[in-house]
């Protein structure tokens, strides 16, 4: 697993490419922050581009260069 390195705050709108899409999902949107009560984010909502569907991830997954890729491709 390659680790990039990311600031959390930054993350919100950014741009995420899955390495390994599924059901055509490929392009994804952060477009939430879930941040604990020290104001450290936890988790982002990712929002598929194709679908609108939502899910939630640890930010940390998005370090994983094996699976999320920055940007669209």
């Amino acid at each position: 697993m390659t680790k990039r390195r990311l600031n959390p705050r930054k993350l919100l709108l950014s741009k995420w490419t899955a390495c390994q899409p599924q059901n055509r999902e490929k392009h994804f949107l952060v477009t939430e922050l879930l941040c604990d009560e020290t104001g450290d984010v936890q988790q982002v909502e990712l929002q598929a581009v194709l679908t609108r569907r939502s899910e939630w991830l640890d930010w940390r997954h998005l370090q994983d260069s094996e699976h999320w890729s920055m940007g669209w491709r």
